[in-house]
Formats: structure tokens, sequence, C-alpha cells
């Protein structure tokens, strides 16, 4: 076990002697691996007047020399992409090749979009007799999840620093050292002090406390809808910019002139990603009566391959969540046809590959977010029955739609209320916004549009 003392607040490490300290577990065999300091108040107020402090002279920055910066960064990250694998895989027990090309290999592709979008983007633009400008919105507040430690705090932070904001990170307690190891990244790559700021410690604490501080300008958070409200009626109160990625309850719409294994097939293996702790994963199987039992089948088939291949769920506390909905989906009337609520292994937080047939959209297992492996696959009548059953849940992150043609695979998705939906497995993106409808958030991440987030406008009129 290491102890990793200290927080990166105005360009350098510093002690934090006397603070309560953070325990971080292996999901994989419930080892301490590691402890990190659990930031105060007092902490954070440290941490945002630095970022206020350096905010003028990084938002006059010109934007080549931002993009520069954040080329430095990526550069950095590319370096240490093992390093970063293998610490991704520690602390949230993801295997070690899915750590490398996703929980690493993203977050550096998307660092590299956003030094060109620094580059490229058109800060000042001429609209009629006037000149709008684009300005940082000023100190961002970061609160990002456990799920996709690295990808989150770069896709925050990459836009933020090449708008000319300044930044302080609260990352979640249970992958810190991710979030230390990018820290690490910043003061190598040469940012100025204050730029990039880290404070490791509890929602209810460091996170409240970043959220409500006066001279934060615009909180970023992705995590649960729950906690996105309280940070809205935070922000609210002071009228403060806010950009939310909260839950999703994503449907995969398999109409009946779709290839139905490949369907299934790239279905089940998107749930089970990341051990199902993904906030887009497309959880409803939706498929017409006439194919569903194949269907059921091919995904019972499916699922049954994972068992070995993905990790844990990141704490005890999300085991039982887990398991307490796959109970809980039988009880109302599912049928298990694989997996169930029984731990596959004696140590470790492993939840089983799971599959619920005989789902109906009113069951819990249907409407709420489970965040864990776990595939409910409902029956649809016609098309309009299908776009019902889509949009019927409080979220609208993402989904996909499968059709023989794709014509009438894009008329489907026009319909649904959701932000991001795939074709037919289209491919991810890092430059397409990504962000929900209704309760699954407020605004985009990613690309221009995430760029966008954390300006904010001026215009001149001549």
């Amino acid at each position: 076990m290491k102890a990793h003392d200290g927080m990166y607040i105005d360009g350098a490490w510093r002690p934090a002697e006397g603070r309560d300290v953070i325990e971080v577990v292996n999901p994989a065999d419930e080892r301490v691996i590691g402890t990190v300091p659990a930031g105060t108040a007092e902490d954070v107020d440290a941490a945002v007047r630095a970022a206020r402090a350096a905010l003028p002279g990084w938002s006059a920055t010109a934007p080549a020399e931002r993009a520069a910066r954040l080329a430095a960064l990526r550069d950095v990250l590319a370096a240490r992409e093992e390093e970063i694998a293998e610490t991704v895989t520690a602390e949230l027990g993801s295997p070690l090749a899915f750590s490398r090309t996703v929980h690493a290999g993203v977050p550096i592709a998307v660092a590299d979009s956003y030094a060109d979008l620094a580059a490229t983007y058109a800060f000042e633009e001429k609209v009629g007799n006037s000149t709008v400008y684009h300005e940082p919105v000023g100190v961002v507040g970061a609160i990002t999840p456990w799920n996709y430690p690295l990808h989150q705090i770069v896709a925050k932070a990459a836009p933020a620093l090449a708008a000319g904001c300044t930044v302080v990170l609260k990352p979640a307690e249970d992958t810190p050292l991710t979030a230390r190891l990018f820290a690490g990244a910043v003061d190598e790559a040469g940012l100025p002090a204050g730029v990039f700021n880290l404070v490791t410690g509890l929602g209810p604490v460091a996170g409240q406390a970043l959220a409500e501080h006066p001279d934060v300008d615009l909180v970023s958070f992705t995590g649960s809808t729950a906690v996105g409200r309280r940070i809205g009626a935070i922000a609210g109160a002071a009228v403060k910019k806010v950009a939310l990625e909260l839950g999703g309850k994503s449907a995969n719409v398999i109409l009946p002139s779709a290839d139905l294994a490949r369907a299934v097939n790239v279905g089940v293996a998107n749930v089970m990603s990341n051990s199902g702790q993904t906030c887009s994963a497309w959880t409803r199987m939706l498929v017409h009566r006439d194919q569903y039992e194949e269907a059921v089948a091919l995904a019972a088939t499916a699922a049954a391959k994972y068992g070995e291949r993905i990790g844990p769920v990141v704490n005890a506390k999300q085991r039982a969540r887990v398991r307490g909905y796959i109970e809980k989906g039988v009880a109302e009337g599912a049928r298990l046809v694989a997996g169930g609520p029984e731990s596959p292994r004696e140590r470790g937080y492993f939840v089983s590959p799971t599959v619920l047939a005989d789902v109906t959209p009113e069951m819990a297992v249907a409407q709420e977010e489970i965040f864990g492996p776990v595939l409910s696959v409902l029956r649809y009548d016609d098309e309009e029955d299908a776009l019902r059953i889509a949009n019927g849940t409080v979220y609208g992150l993402a989904g996909a739609v499968w059709a023989g043609d794709e014509a009438e695979a894009v008329a489907f998705a026009r319909r649904m209320d959701t932000g991001q939906v795939d074709i037919n497995g289209g491919r991810f993106n890092p430059l397409a916004p990504f962000g929900g409808y209704k309760q699954s958030g407020v605004g985009r991440e990613l690309g221009a549009h995430g760029l966008t987030e954390y300006l904010q406008t001026k215009s001149l009129q001549f």
C-alpha cells in the first residue's frame, strides 16, 4: 500500500498533514492499494484562489499557445499510457487490455482533439456590423466519476483549458490515483501554476464546497441524476453555469429487418463493457415479438461468454445494488436466462453477466439505471410501440437502432428522445457531441460542442 500525501495546488504538491485519508481498494481482490488525503473546504478554497489568480494570464494566452500546451500534455499522457492503464486496472478492476485501449487510449485521443481545436476554433467572428467574441467562462469546478476516471477528467479539463479557463478538479474517491497521474502529467507538461488544481476528497465535503464556492463560475459534473439535481440547485441559487452529464437507460432498438444475430451480439457486448458501468450503455434491448425468443437465446449465449472476461464492479455497495436489481427484476416477473445475483467468485466485487427476459416497460429494471452487467430484453408489437417504449423513461442519454436499411434506422432514431444514437453499430467518434435529453443532463461534451460549454459570448457593435 502506498500513501499519497498532498494535493496539487498552484503548480505544486502541497502537504496535507492532519487530513483524514481515503483508502483506495482494488475491487478485484478487495486489497487496499493506497490512500489519498480527504480534502476539506479549506483545501478547495486554496485551489479556487489559485485558479482565480491564474485566470487573467491564462485567458489572455493566445489560442496557439494554449494549443501547444495541450499538445505537450497529450504527449506526456501518451508516454505514460501503460502506467495509466495499470493504475486504472488497480483501482477500478478493469481488465488490463480494456484499460489500455479505452481507459488510456480514448482520453489521449480526446486530448489530441482539443489541442487541434484550441488552434482552429473561431474565438472571434464577424456578424453584420458586430464582432462577436467567445471568451472563457472563468474558473471551472470539475467533479468527475469513477467509471471512466481519466476520460472524464480529460473530457472536462481539456476543453476548459483550450477555452482559456482554469480548473479545479475533485475526482471520485474510488479512483483518485488516476487523477493524481493526470495532475503529474500537467506538471510535467509545464502548464502555468494555478491553471489546473487537484483536490481529492469526499463528495459531500470537497465536492459540495467546490460547487458552492462563489469564485467558481461553472460546475461541470458527471454522475448520478440525484447528485446532478443537487448541484443544479446549488448553482441555480448563485446563477452560475452548469454542465451536467447524468444517468441513462438507453434503448437498443432492433427493427425486424435488422441482422438479428449481429445486433444482439453487439448489444450484449455494449452492456458488458466496463462491467456495465457505463452511463450510455444500451441496457434495454427492444425486439419485435416475432423474433423475441430467438433474440433472448442469442443474448443468453452471448452473455455467458463474458463470465471470465469482465472485471468487477467498483465496490461492495455497487455490487449489492446490482444484485438487488437482479433480484427485484425476478420478483417483478422477469425471467432469468443468464447470470443471476449470486457472486461468481469468492473474492472481489464481481457480478455475473446477467440477461433478464420477459421484462415489461414498467419494471424497475426497465426504468432505473442499474450500472452493472445486466441486460433487460423487452418485446414490442410494432414500430410505434417500440418508439413508445424507447422514449418511456426519464432518461435520454444514448441508444442504438438496427435495421436492414440505413434510412429506416435513421428515420426511427430521429424520433428518439436521446442525445446520441448509434446506427447499425456506428463507431465512437471523439469529435461528436455527447450529452443527454430530459434527466440525462444539461450541455454537451467532446468536440467543438464540448469546447463551447466553457465559453461565454460578447458582442461589440460598430
